[in-house]
């Protein structure tokens, strides 16, 4: 496994996920959506590009190779893409990298919301760890990860905010945990 062609699966992901995120997005303007958090959203481009970058730069400049412990952490990191696809695909077109919020629509938990309310942060708080460790990119790792938690925990207040304000979010997800199953 090399580590650019590792890194070339990941980056055509993102931008597959860009790409299906500006179509939702689309679709849900033009049904009356609203969005929020704009004012943190351009620190979340920031920190998923600076990570990439970071781990370029760790990898290269530091000569740094794949993990002793590489098809475990490659087992995890698969696992964690079959969370992300069933998040995604249990959201369809609600699913966004911004925070859109459909006024007055009726939100039933399913796929792993029905365990979790945020399972697509769980898998990107894993990647910014599998992923640099896979590699023993441990700066990355540690420096991304915590930037990522002062982000979400700015994030996941608006979010929630914002879908308590306009949709049934409360009464459908009280009894689901924030992260935990």
């Amino acid at each position: 496994m090399t580590f650019f062609s590792f890194f070339a699966f990941v980056v055509m992901q993102r931008l597959a996920e860009l790409l299906l995120a500006r179509r939702n997005e689309q679709y849900l303007k033009k049904r009356g959506a609203l969005e929020f958090g704009k004012g943190h959203y351009k620190y979340i481009v920031l920190l998923h590009m600076l990570f990439l970058v970071f781990i370029v730069a760790e990898v290269t400049y530091l000569k740094k190779a794949p993990s002793p412990m590489w098809p475990v952490l490659l087992a995890l990191f698969i696992g964690t893409q079959f969370l992300r696809v069933w998040a995604i695909a249990s959201l369809g077109v609600y699913w966004n990298t911004k925070i859109l919020v459909l006024p007055h629509s009726k939100l039933v938990p399913k796929g792993p919301y029905r365990f979790m309310r945020h399972p697509n942060y769980i898998v990107v708080m894993m990647e910014f760890w599998i992923i640099p460790i896979l590699f023993q990119a441990y700066i990355t790792a540690i420096v991304c990860s915590l930037l990522n938690m002062l982000v979400l925990s700015v994030r996941i207040r608006e979010e929630e905010r914002a879908l308590q304000e306009l949709t049934n979010y409360k009464q459908s997800f009280q009894k689901i945990s924030r992260f935990i199953p």
